[in-house]
């Protein structure tokens, strides 16, 4: 069970050369995690390993994002995004993702991998808005159309920039 956690509007940020790492099962239960994953999220390892990654989840982020990774994930592809996770504490901290998927000899999907680093500063100035946006669409509307109204609102905005999604979150 994920741990009742009220957000607070205090920002943790990666130092520039720190990169959080991790790995996890099929169903996104964490089976490795560095220091620097232990130090921003708060949790020690023991209260880490075992647990689903959505442990850091920030309110913030929209079900539509995290509907996008996994299926780009369960597809095979390489995933980049923006995530906003919370620390133990209430505290937030931005990270830049590039997720991967484990692969076992005979190329069967055994889990994911996943570096993640503090992203620039002109990035967040453009993600912010546009998942408050999500968020706010997600909102209106029941759960069983939060996440489909979201991604339609993503597409759009990318269509109105005449960019597919892997193009503009590696541009900005």
């Amino acid at each position: 069970m994920k741990p009742k956690i009220v957000p607070r509007d205090e920002e943790r940020r990666l130092a520039e050369e720190d990169f959080i790492v991790s790995r996890t099962d099929l169903k996104g239960r964490i089976t490795y995690c560095n220091r620097i994953f232990m130090r921003m999220s708060g949790y020690r390892e023991a209260e880490l390993l075992g647990r689903q990654q959505n442990i850091v989840r920030h309110p913030d982020m929209p079900r539509g994002m995290f509907k996008l990774v996994w299926d780009n994930l369960k597809e095979g592809r390489e995933v980049f995004a923006y995530i906003k996770n919370l620390a133990r504490d209430g505290s937030f901290y931005w990270v830049f993702a590039n997720i991967t998927a484990d692969r076992d000899q005979a190329g069967n999907i055994t889990g994911y991998y996943s570096v993640r680093r503090y992203p620039s500063e002109t990035a967040l100035a453009v993600i912010e808005p546009l998942y408050r946006q999500m968020r706010a669409i997600e909102q209106q509307h029941p759960a069983r159309d939060q996440t489909t109204q979201s991604l339609s609102h993503l597409d759009q905005y990318l269509q109105e920039r005449g960019t597919t999604y892997e193009k503009f979150v590696l541009a900005i």
